[in-house]
């Protein structure tokens, strides 16, 4: 049974997601308190919202620091919707500095006639990584802002909005993050946690 430390930093659809993945048989615990994320092996970041007031939290609690050591030294992390653009180094929205734990920054969707970008749209397996034995997927979105990796190769999936790709899953070494809500995306949302939960659970 894995044992994840979801991060509550009020701003996450935590009973749901605590939901999916206890029904995947993972041990949750939902968290603000820094020294339960210092020892955590496999860190979830979810969050819905601005990334401004969540980096603050992140910030006042202690918490923005416990996850950057975690991924330092080696827990697996994953970021979902609002977490994984916290996961970069900068997001315009707010002009803020964000977990850097990936490079590259995250942007607001100026191109799409209707914004934010809600609903089922594909996710497109583009590149070798974690979470790609989970992909295609047809999974659920709410958001409107992109992150644009600064390292192409961090790109795992993409996704096609008004004729423009934008990434929807990344990830480099044992950190991860999607776009879209898995809790909200019913057998396809629950094949990348799933996948996720595997590849930590191999590497241990």
């Amino acid at each position: 049974m894995s044992a994840v430390t979801v991060v509550d930093h009020g701003a996450g659809n935590l009973r749901s997601l605590r939901a999916a993945l206890e029904r995947l048989d993972a041990r949750v615990d939902v968290t603000d308190r820094p020294a339960d994320v210092e020892r955590a092996e496999i860190v979830v970041v979810p969050g819905v919202g601005a990334a401004g007031p969540a980096m603050e939290r992140l910030e006042a609690a202690g918490l923005a620091t416990t996850i950057r050591d975690a991924a330092d030294r080696g827990a697996h992390v994953l970021g979902i919707c609002l977490g994984l653009q916290l996961l970069f180094e900068r997001s315009e929205e707010g002009d803020i500095e964000c977990l850097g734990l990936l490079p590259g920054a995250v942007r607001r969707i100026d191109w799409a006639r209707t914004v934010p970008h809600m609903g089922w749209n594909d996710v497109s397996p583009s590149g070798a990584g974690p979470l790609g034995d989970a992909l295609p997927a047809v999974c659920y979105f709410a958001h409107t802002y992109v992150a644009e990796p600064a390292d192409a190769g961090d790109v795992i999936a993409t996704t096609e909005l008004e004729g423009r790709p934008f990434a929807s899953v990344v990830g480099r070494g044992r950190v991860a993050a999607v776009q879209f809500h898995p809790e909200r995306s019913g057998p396809a949302g629950r094949a990348v946690l799933a996948a996720f939960l595997r590849r930590a659970a191999d590497a241990a």
